[in-house]
């Protein structure tokens, strides 16, 4: 840190305990997420367009989840006393194949955040950031969801077929899909 950024955070927030690598990775998972964000909304839209109704819906409500998971990162790194940097991200895949195609990207999209949350992870437990694993054991948690749901839906394509009336049939049964954590009393 240059000793000009440092005179500016004097005059600023203080400085707590998180850690600088610590930082840089939580404004890296705040870029995949507005990435992810910002993917999804794409995919609402190709599937809106396709006449794919229910999926399209899904992937507009995945894009506010994705959204919202980047605030919560966002707003933790500066309440840490860190700076939570805007990310810039490319402009993301607009136009699919497929709508399993579209689910594909999407699994594929969750399986990356996951790994990555899992790094993260790994370096608070190596720099013994409790506070910061705490914040991203809810990320642990919330993954497993995601990839859930992901999952089942293209599994979808394979028990329908996609034959037919069989693409109707999967976007009318996307929006049942739901996760239910084995930790949930019945």
């Amino acid at each position: 840190m240059t000793k000009k950024k440092e005179k500016k955070l004097e005059k600023g927030r203080r400085k707590t305990s998180l850690q600088a690598e610590i930082e840089k990775a939580l404004n890296e998972q705040v870029k995949l997420e507005a990435t992810s964000s910002a993917n999804y909304l794409a995919m609402a839209s190709w599937c809106d367009i396709q006449g794919f109704e229910n999926s399209a819906n899904f992937f507009y409500k995945q894009s506010d989840e994705e959204r919202t998971h980047m605030l919560k990162i966002f707003k933790y790194i500066n309440d840490m006393g860190g700076h939570a940097l805007t990310p810039a991200i490319e402009a993301p895949v607009q136009d699919y194949d497929s709508l399993r195609a579209v689910f594909e990207a999407a699994l594929k999209n969750e399986i990356q955040v996951t790994q990555s949350i899992r790094k993260i992870v790994d370096l608070c437990r190596e720099n013994h950031d409790y506070a910061t694993e705490m914040l991203m054991q809810w990320f642990v948690r919330e993954q497993i969801e995601e990839e859930y749901i992901a999952r089942r839906c293209l599994e979808l394509f394979d028990i329908i077929g996609e034959e037919g009336l069989g693409l109707f049939m999967i976007d009318q049964q996307i929006p049942g899909i739901h996760y239910t954590s084995p930790d949930k009393e019945a």
